[in-house]
C-alpha cells in the first residue's frame, strides 16, 4: 500500500490538540478556539494531526480494503486525478545511435474524484467522558475506526458510484468480467488466474468470503490434489483474502475477484471531523459523537482485477 499524505497546518498544533479534546469532553467554550479546524458543511471538527495519524494507523488495521489499495490524501487537490496507464518500455542502445523516443500524449488517464460523505455516530456515558483519567482519545479513534473500516470495504467492493465510492464488482467502473459460469470448478479458478495479465499477476491476490473459500479449498483436479494450498492459504502461491462483503457463489454474483488491488485507489478528501451532540442524550447522562469521513474509491486500471460471474440461471 503507498500513502500519499496532505496535512492541514492548523491542525497541528498543541492548542488546537487541547482544545479540540476539551470540546468532545463537552467544553463549550473551547469551540471558539476550533474554527479553523471547522467543517461549515457538517458542522464538525477536525481531528488534531496526531490523533489523525493515530486513527488512520487503526483504520487500516480495521480495513482490509486499505491493505492491498492505494490510499492517498488529496485534500486540498479539485475533482480530477491523473492516472498513469502506459506500457512503458526499456531497451538497449548501441554506442553512438539515437535514444528512442515515442508519443506520450496517451499515457495518463483522467478520472473525476468526488468528495463522498461517510457518517458515523457513538454514545458514550458522560461520566467516562468527564473522567479526566478517561483515555477519550483511543477510545475515539478505535471505535471510529472499527465502524468506518466495515463501511469503507463494503462500498470498496459492493459501491455503484452514486453518493459512494464505486466498487470493483460495479458494472461500470468495475473489475473486468474474465468469464460467465454456471459453476465453480477448478479448471475456472484456473482460467481466471490466466485472464489477468503477468504484470498484474506477480502482486495478484484472492479476493472471496468464508463460503466461497470453503468450496474452494474441496476442489482437487483429477490426479485428486488439491486446489487450496493449507500451508499458507493460497491459490496458485497468491494469498487468498476473505471478507464478508464479497458474495455467495449465488445466481448473477461476482465470488471470486483476482488480481493487483494497488490499482484501486482510495482518495481521501478531507480528515475525519467530529462534533459533540451533548443536548440529544441528555437526558440518558450521555455524551453523543458525530463523526465524517470524505472520501472516493475507484478501480484505475480494470484490466488490473477480473472476477468470475456466475449466469444468472444458476439454481
Amino acid at each position: 500500500m503507498n500513502i500519499y499524505a496532505e496535512r492541514l497546518p492548523y491542525t497541528g498544533s498543541p492548542e488546537y490538540d487541547k482544545h479540540f479534546w476539551n470540546a468532545m469532553r463537552g467544553s463549550d467554550g473551547s469551540y471558539a478556539e476550533l474554527t479553523k479546524g471547522r467543517n461549515v458543511e457538517t458542522g464538525t471538527y477536525a481531528m488534531p494531526n496526531s490523533a489523525e495519524n493515530k486513527y488512520m494507523a487503526a483504520l487500516e488495521k480495521e480495513s482490509l480494503f486499505r491493505k492491498i489499495a492505494t490510499v492517498i490524501k488529496a485534500y486540498g487537490n479539485g475533482y480530477r486525478i491523473f492516472a498513469k496507464d502506459s506500457n512503458d518500455f526499456a531497451q538497449w542502445v548501441p554506442e553512438g545511435d539515437s535514444i528512442p523516443v515515442y508519443e506520450g500524449l496517451e499515457d495518463f488517464t483522467t478520472s473525476n474524484v468526488d468528495s463522498w460523505k461517510l457518517a458515523a455516530m457513538v454514545k458514550m456515558d458522560e461520566a467516562f467522558v468527564r473522567d479526566a483519567s478517561f483515555d477519550i482519545e483511543n477510545y475515539f479513534i478505535k471505535r471510529f475506526a472499527k465502524n468506518f473500516g466495515r463501511a469503507e470495504d463494503n462500498a470498496f467492493i459492493n459501491g455503484n458510484g452514486i453518493e459512494m465510492p464505486t466498487g470493483i464488482l460495479n458494472e461500470t467502473g468495475g473489475a473486468e468480467v474474465a468469464a460467465t459460469i454456471d459453476d465453480i470448478s477448478y479448471d475456472d479458478v484456473i482460467d481466471l488466474y490466466f485472464s489477468v495479465k503477468p504484470e498484474y499477476r506477480k502482486n495478484a491476490v484472492w479476493l472471496m468470503n468464508d463460503k466461497t473459500a470453503l468450496a474452494l479449498r474441496k476442489l482437487k483436479d483429477e490426479a485428486g490434489n488439491y486446489l487450496w494450498r493449507d500451508s499458507d492459504n493460497t491459490i496458485l502461491g497468491k494469498k487468498v483474502i476473505m471478507t464478508e462483503f464479497m458474495p455467495d457463489a449465488e445466481s448473477g454474483s461476482k465470488p471470486i475477484a483476482f488480481g493487483e488491488f494497488s490499482y484501486y485507489w482510495v482518495i481521501g478528501r478531507k480528515p475525519i471531523s467530529v462534533r459533540t451532540l451533548s443536548e440529544k442524550f441528555a437526558s440518558l447522562d450521555q455524551l453523543g459523537y458525530l463523526a465524517f469521513e470524505f472520501l472516493d474509491g475507484k478501480l484505475i486500471r480494470p484490466e488490473a482485477v477480473k472476477v468470475i460471474q456466475l449466469s444468472d440461471n444458476k439454481g
